[in-house]
């Protein structure tokens, strides 16, 4: 039987796939094709917040840190709309979010080798009976895909997968028996805002950039609504985003290649210690809450509370939709104590899943078996083989907290494409930083 086998089937079509997706578009000699279940594409609806920008500069696009000549990039994207000298006025490098998933779905329009509205439903080893060559045999995959509209299944052939699922909601252990309260998580904060805004009491749990995006909002209204507002987190203080120059250095092809050449309990020692460089909120936003809470204060009595060090042990919902009663313990005093709202936003982040669709070819896999994820090589393949299963945004606990950076995409993508070819189709640095990173080896020596 012969068969249309694809050099590469992707599965997810977020930035960081997307961003593949533009790269390999000029390689004509790669057969490629993009699975999303989406209707389309669409970056974080539910935080797309009037003014709320990137946290990374105009230049971590799709794809000018691996090809600047691209027509997918993001100054063609301006060029076309007519918005280039615009933006050349504003001088700032952060694009604005709304900016950047108008950008991304541009891209979309112009791609051939993205297949929306199809859901990956189970992938398996194929073999080909009529082949001759068993290796060849071993190397591909059957990709089952449901049409999400008519529900009609298809089936696709690769000798290559890479994954870009993505992370999904995290709420806290204590919560993940109760799914409904995924409803209150941040991610849908934008289709929630107006009813919360009707409740006499808000909270908003967590600390990072999202949180404090919300807050923010919320604070801008505060007044106008007169509802009391919240923001706890477990963490000792609100963290600022460290983003001095010398600390970006480790957003780099030396970092990565330090990283993950440690052991496994440094890694993860260093991911739990790390969690400022990526997971802080921008200083800029930080002083701007206190700037509004300052002169909000100035004009109305607003009941704010802010409130660290404390830990969520359990959740309640009250009776008759009085809302939820909160148990929290100060790690520092260590007291218990009950904090009650009406209103609750979870800005507890987003955590990997491993996608149901691998179960059958699990046993190609290697597992991290402590974290219950995947061991990815250097190369950001998963399958034993180093050569066939490839990751985006999967290989945090090997290849460090750059892992969701949107400026390391391209750098990842063009090490997926060389994996692809056997060559560097695209440039590759491989020294950037003026540091060194562990002990300098002779030639580094001064």
């Amino acid at each position: 039987m012969s068969v249309k086998i694809y050099d590469v089937i992707g599965i997810g079509v977020g930035p960081f796939n997307l961003s593949l997706a533009c790269l390999v578009e000029p390689i004509k000699h790669l057969d490629t094709v993009f699975f999303d279940k989406a209707p389309g594409f669409d970056w974080h609806p539910g935080m797309m917040l009037e003014g709320s920008h990137l946290q990374t500069p105009f230049m971590s696009d799709l794809v000018t840190l691996a090809d600047p000549t691209s027509p997918y990039s993001f100054l063609n994207f301006l060029k076309e709309q007519g918005r280039l000298y615009s933006f050349y006025i504003r001088e700032n490098f952060f694009i604005l979010r709304k900016e950047y998933n108008d950008y991304c779905q541009w891209a979309t329009k112009r791609l051939n080798n993205l297949q929306f509205n199809s859901e990956v439903v189970s992938i398996d080893h194929y073999r080909d009976s009529g082949s001759k060559d068993e290796k060849d045999e071993k190397d591909v995959y059957q990709v089952t895909v449901k049409d999400t509209l008519t529900e009609k299944l298809s089936v696709h052939f690769a000798r290559r997968l890479v994954i870009g699922t993505g992370p999904v909601s995290s709420l806290p252990l204590c919560c993940e028996d109760d799914a409904t309260l995924l409803e209150q998580h941040s991610s849908r904060y934008l289709s929630n805002k107006a009813a919360l805004q009707k409740q006499s009491a808000i909270t908003v749990l967590g600390s990072g950039q999202s949180a404090a995006e919300i807050v923010y909002d919320l604070l801008q209204d505060i007044d106008q609504f007169n509802y009391t507002l919240s923001w706890i987190t477990r963490s000792p203080r609100y963290f600022p985003l460290e983003y001095t120059k010398l600390t970006l250095e480790m957003t780099s092809p030396e970092y990565v290649d330090y990283f993950y050449g440690l052991s496994n309990s440094r890694r993860q020692q260093l991911i739990d210690e790390q969690k400022n460089l990526y997971k802080g909120i921008n200083s800029e936003l930080i002083n701007d809450i206190y700037d509004l809470l300052y002169a909000k204060k100035l004009n109305a009595n607003i009941d704010v509370n802010l409130q660290t060090n404390a830990a969520l042990h359990d959740i309640k919902r009250l009776a008759q939709g009085r809302g939820f009663a909160l148990s929290l313990y100060n790690e520092e005093s260590e007291e218990s104590y009950t904090h009650t709202t009406k209103g609750l936003v979870f800005a507890t982040g987003y955590q990997h899943k491993v996608p149901g669709f691998l179960q059958n070819i699990a046993s190609a896999i290697r597992w991290d078996d402590q974290h219950g994820t995947f061991n990815a090589h250097r190369n950001y393949t998963i399958d034993h083989q180093q050569s066939c299963i490839f990751v985006q945004n999967a290989e945090i606990n090997t290849h460090g907290f750059v892992t969701p950076d949107l400026g390391m995409a391209c750098y990842r993508n063009a090490h997926i494409i060389k994996s692809l070819l056997g060559e560097a189709y695209y440039p590759i640095e491989s020294r950037i930083a003026f540091q060194t990173f562990g002990a300098p080896k002779p030639q580094d020596k001064h």
